[in-house]
């Protein structure tokens, strides 16, 4: 990949609450780290999301920001760069860091994602999402890594019942486990690009721009993230023990095959549940919702070290 100069001085938005406080723990040694690269650098800490963001969008348009937590962290700062030009850079320190491990990046490496600053800049793709609960059009948000829904937003709400010495990809899986053994099928219609993928009863359904999600699990393995489209993937009616068998092969990336499994690729994607379901984006639980529309917004993010 061919070389730029490094950006001279970044904002460093730190999450003190990301990784259970590993971000604010490791922030003496992510600072020696930007000093030893020639990196100047401010440090912009807030607890609320809405905080930094509004600090980070009054920084001068050529600054890149650096997001040192998880997926969060990062879906948090995206309406400051999604389509703004401003560089976005990652320093995984989070509890989640999905999309930064699809870029190879490893919590508290920082040798390897700080070196990547004087990499060509890279366009990728982000996901315009609408929220429908009930009768009511709710939010709009951006998002960086994907969402689930049914299956995968109940394991983020048990995930907060996890005994507390569990981190990581441990944590979901105790997740996962329990919400197997309270599972239940909604009819779920999922529409992508104006035709139907799926319809009947579903446990879950994930829309995609990264590959993985849960701190490891490989839901949409055939995922590009700058290939200008979505992947989509609903699951048909599965028993425990299906689910159980079908999670061991999302954990590898060998699920696309399955005969339950219903995956597809387009621009827009919308999915309607005839009973509001659980609903993740980027890893945050967002409460129950009865539908949300996706529309893919191409190379929306300038990512510095991808």
């Amino acid at each position: 990949m061919t070389s730029l100069p490094r950006p001279r001085h970044v904002a460093v938005v730190l999450n003190p609450n990301a990784g259970g406080g590993l971000a604010r723990r490791e922030w003496p040694r992510l600072a020696a780290a930007l000093e030893t690269r020639g990196l100047s650098h401010e440090r912009i800490e807030e607890p609320d999301g809405l905080q930094a963001l509004r600090r980070v969008q009054a920084l001068p348009a050529g600054v890149p920001v650096l997001a040192a937590g998880g997926d969060g962290t990062v879906g948090a700062l995206l309406p400051a760069v999604v389509g703004t030009g401003r560089p976005l850079g990652i320093v995984p320190l989070g509890t989640g860091n999905d999309f930064a491990g699809m870029l190879g990046l490893k919590p508290g490496h920082f040798s390897e994602a700080l070196a990547r600053l004087s990499f060509t800049p890279r366009q990728v793709d982000a996901l315009d999402v609408t929220v429908v609960q009930g009768q009511r059009q709710g939010q709009r948000q951006v998002l960086l890594n994907g969402l689930g829904m049914g299956f995968d937003a109940q394991v983020t709400l048990n995930m907060a019942r996890a005994p507390r010495k569990l981190r990581g990809f441990a944590r979901y899986a105790w997740a996962a486990l329990v919400t197997v053994r309270e599972l239940r099928l909604t009819t779920v219609q999922v529409q992508v690009d104006g035709r139907d993928l799926y319809h009947g009863p579903s446990a879950l359904v994930a829309v995609m721009n990264g590959t993985r999600y849960g701190g490891g699990f490989q839901i949409s393995p055939a995922s590009d993230a700058r290939d200008g489209r979505a992947n989509v993937l609903a699951s048909g009616p599965l028993g425990r023990a299906q689910l159980l068998g079908l999670m061991g092969r999302v954990l590898r990336g060998r699920h696309l095959g399955h005969g339950s499994v219903h995956h597809g690729t387009g621009q827009t994607v919308t999915v309607r549940w005839a009973a509001p379901a659980p609903l993740h984006l980027d890893g945050d639980l967002h409460g129950l919702v009865t539908e949300v529309q996706v529309r893919v917004l191409p190379g929306a993010v300038t990512l510095l070290n991808g």
